[in-house]
């Protein structure tokens, strides 16, 4: 099984980005997409590999950090 995790592209520095979770920020290869600075991404592995509007982005989000 494969997860990717949404997040909100902070800065863009080439293919590298730094990518928000929630809080958490993390770098994530943006090669593979044309992101830009306030978009939501999914990332796996590092990798941005699809771009998503906030509203599944955050739906998203919800269902992996339910803790119930």
């Amino acid at each position: 099984m494969c997860l990717a995790y949404p997040g909100k592209i902070e800065i863009i520095n080439g293919e590298i980005a730094v990518v928000d979770y929630g809080g958490i920020k993390k770098k994530a290869n943006v090669s593979f997409i044309d992101g830009k600075v306030g978009e939501w991404v999914l990332v796996h592995v590092g990798f941005a590999i699809e771009k998503v509007n906030e509203g599944r982005a955050k739906g998203m989000y919800n269902l992996l950090s339910d803790n119930s």
